[in-house]
């Protein structure tokens, strides 16, 4: 079965791969995800927040002036944070390229359009055969507006292609106001592909040590349909590469993304939970799936069930949701 796909220009024997997370910081993990199959391998991402840390110990280093950066510095967390320091990225990428023979795609992660973005230069020059720019925002500023979040996003794009050659994809999150159209800007702003979506862990509150508590729950098959939903919506109206990433858990799961559109699927909930073999069970359940229905290749299915082609577009629009609250019954 021919399972074959394009994503960002680069030619994989299918779609699925591991999204941005902490899989690849073990090179036995990274050797195993090989093993199992995977079209590529993502980087976690590198944030906004370390590079600024480090730009800061750098001037502090040089400077006389003693406490110039502490009120800034005390907003940022601690470097012991994060796992991979900017130097030990780098070097990330490039033992992961020596040991594996699978596609890389560095990540970025941040919210403003700065000197950090130069970093993306390094990640090229480090191997990696594309970048994907994570915009984790959450806008909670009264006084900024929609336009001021996406135009500060489409500076970060432009930035960012103005220090690479590689294909760079945006991670975005579904919070905007006009998606479709801020999608469309974005692919126009250098944007090779889109990413979708990106999960807002929310917070909880100790209602006991009055304290915000941070915890990380892994996503399962119901966050799906929110991405099937644009992806649809996406797919064949702005030509650019688009993956899915949240709610694939299941070979059934990753041929809805296909079927909507998803030239990649990335997977990390379902990995970190059962494994990096997981990855080569999705891909067989696939495979079979497409035998067991007549298909030829994975090409035929891609895209058949978007807004443009679907039977019945009206699923993914107001008519559904005025349908559905018709159907209630207690």
């Amino acid at each position: 079965m021919d399972l074959s796909t394009t994503y960002l220009g680069l030619d994989l024997p299918h779609p699925l791969m591991p999204g941005a997370s902490p899989l690849v910081d073990d090179l036995d993990k990274v050797r195993r995800l090989e093993d199992a199959g995977a079209a590529a391998i993502v980087m976690r991402s590198l944030f906004e927040e370390q590079l600024a840390m480090e730009q800061l110990a750098t001037v502090g280093h040089v400077d006389a002036h003693e406490g110039a950066h502490a009120e800034a510095a005390s907003y940022l967390p601690s470097l012991d944070t994060f796992r991979l320091g900017p130097e030990d990225y780098l070097e990330q990428i490039r033992r992961i390229k020596q040991a594996v023979n699978l596609p890389l795609i560095g990540s970025l992660n941040g919210v403003t359009a700065g000197g950090w973005l130069d970093f993306a230069g390094q990640i090229a020059e480090a191997g990696a055969d594309a970048l994907e720019l994570n915009v984790y925002f959450l806008a909670a500023d009264p006084d900024e507006s929609g336009e001021q979040v996406e135009t500060r996003i489409l500076e970060m794009v432009g930035a960012v292609k103005k220090q690479v050659q590689i294909p760079v994809a945006v991670k975005l999150s579904p919070h905007y106001t006009a998606l479709a159209n801020f999608a469309r800007r974005l692919v126009s702003a250098g944007a090779d592909g889109l990413v979708l979506f990106n999960r807002f862990y929310q917070p909880d509150i100790d209602v006991d040590e009055l304290e915000v508590s941070r915890r990380l729950r892994l996503s399962d098959s119901k966050e799906l349909p929110l991405r099937l939903r644009w992806l649809a919506i996406l797919s064949g109206r702005i030509e650019t590469s688009l993956a899915a990433s949240g709610g694939v858990h299941t070979p059934i799961d990753a041929i809805k993304a296909v079927m909507t559109g998803a030239h990649a699927v990335q997977m990390v909930s379902a990995l970190l939970e059962h494994g990096p073999e997981y990855l080569g069970q999705i891909k067989k359940g696939v495979a079979e799936w497409l035998e067991e229905h007549e298909y030829e290749s994975l090409g035929q299915m891609l895209g058949s069930m978007n807004l443009e082609r679907s039977p019945d577009p009206s699923g993914y629009e107001r008519a559904n949701y005025m349908e559905i609250l018709q159907m209630w019954e207690a």
